[in-house]
């Protein structure tokens, strides 16, 4: 079967893009439920574990924060993804080309960043090795990593379309599930674990929009868990939200890891121009109360640009 997780970051700042993820797995039918931090130990560490070269993989709030660095979630990123992009412009080549059209009328986007930023290669290296060989012990293979990044220009306009910010992590979901749902254009089951949005626990009308050749049961909705299964595709699909599924499921961490360090690194190349237009500045992480404090240092150098506020401040 094919497990996918789906998960966000940069949903909360006013300044810089959303990232959403999602990481696609196949497990062999009789590890269909294997939890999968034990079924590859020798690979991966849980947050807590002493760090013994393993990479991590948990929320990404608790591998990274500003105070730590890049450093650890980098490490576990490239060690565990496969990939060994040399820019930024490579990572979103390998995870989101759809991105570079967007990404290509923002003003300080220039790709150019040096991966790893801060991770020892390696470190890296032997962190990809080990996870490697625990996922070929255990016949699991991570396939398709796919992320949608979306800008504040076009985040503040599906906000006015739809008028509400919800709208904007549905959108995304949309379009990860339509990319996933047949990762090998087979039969085999797919189930998707998602992080609710909010406190939303109705998903059925997203899930048939994102599917639209199929018909959507609800079969479990609340406040703990909403599980859909989607008929007529010829596989069988399910869909389950949870809140902080980040904490309970492998594959929902690592995609919000994967989400967290693409949308850090977006922000490394964000506050470089700015830094450059303005010296002194001190760089933002883009969340609220810090990012006024930033835009009003900037304001003036945008408006010399000619660039308008929704094309950098988000309106909710």
């Amino acid at each position: 079967m094919w497990l996918i997780g789906i998960d966000e970051a940069g949903y909360g700042p006013n300044l810089g893009p959303l990232v959403m993820t999602s990481v696609a797995c196949r497990l062999p039918g009789r590890r269909a439920h294997a939890d999968l931090w034990e079924l590859l130990a020798k690979g991966v560490r849980r947050h807590g574990e002493g760090d013994d070269g393993r990479p991590i993989v948990a929320d990404s709030k608790l591998v990274y924060s500003p105070a730590r660095g890049l450093g650890d979630l980098e490490k576990a990123v490239l060690g565990i993804v496969g990939a060994e992009p040399a820019t930024a412009a490579d990572y979103l080549d390998w995870a989101c080309p759809a991105a570079h059209a967007d990404l290509a009328g923002e003003c300080w986007f220039r790709g150019t960043t040096a991966l790893p930023v801060q991770a020892d290669a390696a470190e890296i290296q032997t962190a990809r090795d080990r996870f490697a060989e625990a996922c070929s012990s255990r016949k699991v293979v991570f396939s398709m990593i796919r992320s949608v990044v979306v800008c504040p220009a076009t985040f503040n306009s599906q906000v006015e379309r739809w008028g509400t910010k919800a709208a904007v992590l549905g959108l995304g979901l949309v379009e990860l599930l339509q990319l996933n749902h047949n990762p090998d254009g087979d039969s085999e089951s797919v189930t998707f674990v998602i992080d609710k949005h909010g406190g939303r626990n109705h998903y059925s009308a997203l899930v048939q929009h994102a599917l639209p050749d199929g018909m959507v049961l609800a079969r479990q909705e609340g406040a703990r868990r909403s599980v859909y299964e989607v008929m007529g595709l010829g596989r069988t699909i399910r869909a389950i939200f949870e809140p902080r599924a980040d904490a309970a499921h492998f594959c929902v961490a690592l995609a919000s890891m994967l989400s967290k360090y693409l949308r850090e690194v977006l922000m490394l190349e964000f506050n470089r121009f700015w830094q450059s237009m303005v010296p002194g500045l001190k760089a933002t992480a883009g969340y609220p109360g810090d990012a006024e404090r930033f835009y009003s240092a900037i304001r003036p150098s945008a408006q010399a640009l000619q660039i308008p506020e929704q094309a950098l401040w988000r309106s909710k």
